[in-house]
């Protein structure tokens, strides 16, 4: 039986997927924009953040997903029931390191993109 914040879930999943998710988001792929001397940098460094976001809010889902599938062991009162429980589990624990290393990547991303206006606007003084 599904309850709400488990259907709620889902479907926050995936919208943020649809966002996607899936391809990480390089800095250097935005187009400079023209509106200052370091606007390129300043639109970059927004990509990144909203990038930061999108992956913080699929790791916190992928967190959740193994807390629900520790508490399945938990209550599972069968070794059948317990052995598919702990399947889930350690395919839930492999996603949400897969989302953790996504998420470090992206703050490394973000990190290098806010170096690099850092470095421009500093040029412009």
């Amino acid at each position: 039986m599904t309850t709400p914040i488990r259907s709620l879930a889902a479907a926050v999943a995936a919208a943020v997927l649809s966002f996607g998710i899936a391809a990480p988001v390089h800095a250097d792929d935005v187009a400079p924009a023209t509106d200052g001397p370091c606007a390129g940098q300043e639109a970059k460094v927004a990509k990144a953040e909203d990038a930061l976001a999108r992956v913080t809010a699929v790791f916190a889902g992928k967190k959740d997903r193994v807390a629900e599938a520790q508490a399945a062991v938990d209550a599972a009162e069968t070794d059948k029931e317990k052995a598919h429980a702990e399947k889930r589990l350690a395919k839930a624990q492999a996603k949400a390191a897969e989302a953790k290393k996504d998420k470090k990547a992206q703050k490394q991303r973000l990190a290098k993109a806010q170096e690099r206006l850092e470095e421009c606007q500093a040029a412009q003084v």
